[in-house]
């Protein structure tokens, strides 16, 4: 079977994309010439809908909105013609490796299978389809097929495969065999033999794909099959040229040494979608992470930042081995090249599996014919070479041998496919952010990178790309943001955002909170922030509240300057304790000065206030703080407010009467799961609920977990949504002061970060346990469920300047749910916030579920309001407020974990195997603290 959906990102849709022809019957389906009469870009008129027979995953597309200002958008998508004749689908199996070993078949006349379980890099699996098409059987694949690097293969014809359908063939890459190396076993050893079997599948008609996107076929497995068999077709050229992953490729033409190692490479991604009415091509650019080719010796010591310091790789000269496991942690998985006598390098890249903790001076091997001798005496005795470095360490590889850093070489174009270390972040983003229009262009150009006209592959399967009409033309509407509301005593107590943002200047929050006693605590040292520097921070806080109408009665808080590298908890009980004493009252906020670098003490501040004793906290940069405007003041009462119980704005009940209807009483829920980084074997995922407590949609509560690695459906959501409703109906009840329907009668559901493979999960678990949290509190919403991805890769670009905001992007509130939208589902893209730096992404809204039986217009104008009631900013943000918060509350899932604790967050936390990693879980699960009840009905987390 092939995968679900286009193998991919998180919020990518295999199954959605852009759209392919005009209305319902579109232009002739004719071969390349028939594809550029299709290449039309009007949107199918508001008729051309699914046909009522048609099943969809979700909910089925009834209509498309019509409120706004219309505009037009360039998407970056091209048209496609796809194929007028069948595609074949084959199974790729690799049975076994033969390894023929020469002694044994000299002696016996036999060879050796060993069975092979693992599974082999699709680059090697590449290679070795490759070479089976070209040399070892030329006949059998003419034309060529396209092989996506695992199970599937497609062909322009029938292969000829014999009456089973299926046939075994023996593919070696054959490489000199070499005199090897210490600790390795190569005697007599041969070329390496791979088994393959290939079996026919399928039949694929591209009937379907055709009936699919006029509205006029179901989305099933022969859609699925149909379209992944493209996506490999017009990805199989770049894939053999140049480093890929999977649907991104990526070329040296435009690279940036970043340091520690890491080398950012230009790329293009590409993706065959589906849309209303045609097949499209999504071309976008993106980022790739390279190792920083040359010696292994140099792109080691650029890691640790001690570049040109050899002698720090000797464990003899004190290498602390943190630094040696953070180190194996970065190099482990990549390919090296050897080189011993200066000419002769080996044709076959090693793969590092693990650094040796001593150096190669003091690792000592038997060799076959008896000898014990160190690594560093077999290169200098055996082949006269003596390492300029013996006391260094040195890599073992997959075969067990050891070899010394100074005689191994990256090859250039490998991807790190770890995570990015925190502090290069920034550089990566500087690469990647390209303003619009340089990123249009950038996008136009990579179309020569792709040369879809000169792919054999793709001209082979009689698949045209129309490169010459270029991006699409796609109509758009600008919602009108609604309208936010102010505490009464403001001089101006409504605002109308403008191009996504507002200001706060004459406002006064909806509900201040009041600070009765507060203290404040300095990590930095106070030669660099001292008593002055405190002071001006203490009047600027003063002033910031005042402004927005929080009342501050204690006006000259304590001030104690503390040791990071201590204790925080106790210094901070020791902290409240004085103010206990002096006051006789507790502080009700701890406000943190931190110094730069300062994740460990605020991960420990956290803990303490939101875990361990339930009181508010605010950490400060004292960079930032120091000497700073009124704005960065304004900025942190923002999130202080809500921390405290108060309200900073709501959306004025006239301007978005679906969430503030009193007949309808609507909870809007938002959830995410975060998943450990790439190579962190053995940490958990974490899921987060929030949902809002009151009639206006602006003030929220939290609930989070932790749950098996890697597992996207959440799993405690049951519990999770009933402790999120019974906050929503004890706050009706006790605050709103409702005495009867208390419980909601519609319940939105924002899920984040799920794929398309797993809409139909979403809607049998996460779904089911909604229904099940309502019956047992014996409530009975509609309830909506509507996935909002960010992962995804469609841009739009504004057509005409005079529609571009300053940024140069599309303004807040544009919409796009013709043309690139789904041929059958009812989903949209919403541009919601206005652009800074770079391109903004839109976000991808799919609604899989609605009891409600909402419109577009509805539904669009509902997500694009809760944008807008984001706490800790006067800007509309890209996602609803209750989504982006979740993903907050999943980031912080760390803070649950007491920082003295045994639970290691820290990159060298080494991987551990299964067995470890399922005792690593349940640790987890034990460590994860749960909420301060004094925090539970207060947003801690803005």
């Amino acid at each position: 079977m092939p995968p679900k959906g286009d193998p991919g990102a998180r919020g990518g849709r295999g199954r959605g994309g852009p759209p392919r022809g005009g209305a319902r019957g579109g232009p002739p389906r004719g071969g390349p010439s028939g594809a550029g009469a299709r290449a039309t870009t009007s949107a199918p008129p508001s008729g051309a809908l699914p046909g009522e027979h048609v099943q969809a995953v979700g909910v089925r597309r009834s209509g498309y909105g019509t409120a706004g200002r219309a505009i037009n958008v360039l998407a970056n998508f091209f048209s496609m013609a796809s194929p007028e004749s069948n595609i074949h689908h084959y199974d790729v199996v690799r049975l076994t490796v033969l390894i023929i070993d020469a002694s044994l078949l000299l002696a016996a006349g036999t060879i050796i299978i060993l069975p092979s379980e693992k599974t082999l890099p699709a680059r090697l699996n590449m290679e070795l389809i490759d070479h089976l098409q070209k040399i070892d059987a030329p006949d059998v694949f003419t034309p060529p097929a396209a092989y996506d690097g695992r199970k599937n293969m497609f062909a322009p014809r029938e292969l000829p495969l014999g009456p089973s359908g299926s046939q075994e063939f023996n593919v070696s890459l054959s490489d000199e065999t070499t005199r090897g190396s210490p600790g390795e076993n190569t005697s007599g050893r041969g070329p390496r033999v791979y088994k393959i079997r290939l079996t026919k599948v399928a039949t694929i008609n591209p009937e379907v794909l055709h009936r699919f996107v006029q509205g006029q076929q179901s989305h099933d497995n022969t859609v699925l099959t149909a379209l992944t068999a493209l996506n490999v077709v017009v990805r199989m050229e770049p894939t053999m040229k140049y480093p890929f992953n999977v649907r991104s490729f990526f070329t040296d033409r435009e690279t940036k040494d970043i340091g520690s190692g890491l080398v950012l490479w230009r790329g293009y991604f590409q993706s065959v979608r589906p849309a209303i009415g045609r097949l499209l091509v999504n071309v976008d650019i993106s980022t790739g992470t390279m190792y920083k080719p040359g010696p292994l010796l140099d792109l080691c010591l650029d890691f640790l930042g001690k570049p040109g310091q050899h002698n720090i790789l000797s464990p003899r000269r004190n290498m602390p081995d943190r630094e040696r496991i953070r180190l194996q942690r970065f190099i482990t998985g990549i390919r090296i090249m050897t080189t011993y006598s200066g000419e002769r390098v080996r044709k076959t890249p090693r793969v590092v599996k693990k650094l040796s903790s001593a150096g190669a001076s003091d690792l000592s091997f038997t060799m076959r014919d008896g000898p014990t001798m160190t690594v560093a005496q077999y290169f200098q005795k055996l082949l006269n070479r003596p390492l300029r470095f013996p006391d260094n360490i040195c890599i073992e590889v997959g075969s067990g041998a050891l070899l010394p850093l100074e005689l191994c070489t990256v090859p250039p174009g490998q991807i790190m496919r770890k995570q990015v270390p925190p502090e290069k972040t920034k550089d990566v983003l500087d690469f990647a952010t390209k303003k619009p229009q340089d990123r249009l262009q950038s996008i136009i150009n990579g179309l020569s990178v792709l040369a879809y006209g000169q792919s054999e592959y793709v001209r082979q399967f009689g698949i045209t790309v129309d490169e010459t009409a270029g991006p699409l033309n796609v109509p758009a509407r600008v919602l009108a943001p609604p309208k936010l509301r102010y505490g009464q005593d403001s001089p101006q107590p409504v605002v109308a955002p403008a191009n996504g943002a507002w200001n706060m200047i004459d406002k006064r929050f909806y509900r201040p909170a009041s600070i009765e006693r507060w203290i404040v605590v300095v990590y930095e040292r106070q030669q660099r922030f001292n008593q002055q520097a405190a002071q001006d921070m203490i009047n600027g806080l003063l002033r910031g509240c005042s402004d927005v109408g929080m009342r501050v009665n204690d006006t000259s808080p304590l001030v104690t300057w503390q040791n990071g590298q201590g204790r925080i908890a106790e210094q901070l009980r020791a902290a409240g304790n004085e103010c206990f004493q002096q006051t006789k009252q507790r502080p009700t906020l701890i406000v943190v000065v931190l110094p730069d670098n300062g994740n460990d003490i605020y991960t420990a501040v956290k803990h303490f206030g939101d875990v361990t004793v339930g009181v508010a906290t605010q950490c400060l940069k004292s960079s930032k703080c120091f000497r700073a405007k009124a704005q960065y003041f304004a900025n942190v009462c923002l999130k202080m407010n809500v921390k405290l119980g108060g309200i900073n704005t709501i959306p004025d009940p006239q301007s978005v009467t679906v969430l503030t209807d009193p007949r309808n009483p609507t909870i809007v829920m938002g959830a995410d799961v975060i998943h450990p980084a790439p190579g962190s074997d053995g940490r958990p995922s974490f899921t987060a609920l929030v949902g809002n407590v009151d009639s206006n949609s602006a003030k929220y509560v939290a609930t989070s977990r932790v749950q098996g690695s890697r597992e996207e459906i959440i799993q405690d959501l049951k519990d999770m949504s009933k402790h999120v409703l019974t906050m929503y109906m004890k706050y009706r009840q006790a605050v709103e002061k409702k005495t009867s329907d208390i419980g909601p009668t519609r319940l939105i559901f924002f899920r984040d970060g799920v794929s398309e493979g797993q809409f139909k999960q979403v809607l049998e678990k996460e779904l089911e346990a909604l229904k099940a949290a309502c019956a047992e509190l014996k409530i009975n919403p509609k309830i909506t469920v509507i996935i909002v991805a960010k992962r995804h890769h469609v841009r739009f670009f504004p057509k005409q300047p005079g529609d571009a905001d300053r940024s140069g992007n599309c303004p807040a509130g544009t919409v796009v749910d013709q043309v690139v939208a789904h041929p059958t589902e009812f989903d949209w893209y919403l541009q919601s916030h206005g652009g800074l730096l770079g391109t903004s992404r839109p976000a991808h809204y799919n609604v899989l579920y609605d009891d409600n039986k909402f419109n577009a217009d509805s539904l669009q104008s509902l997500s694009f309001a809760l944008c807008h009631v984001y706490a800790r900013s006067t800007r509309s943000v890209s996602i609803p407020a209750p989504v982006y918060y979740a993903d907050i509350v999943c980031s912080r899932a760390k803070n649950h974990y007491d920082p003295q604790g045994t639970v290691d967050f820290s990159d060298s936390a080494t991987q551990a195997d299964t067995s470890q990693a399922e005792g690593a879980l349940e640790a987890y699960r034990r460590g994860f603290k749960p909420l301060h009840a004094n925090m539970a009905s207060l947003m801690y987390f803005s």
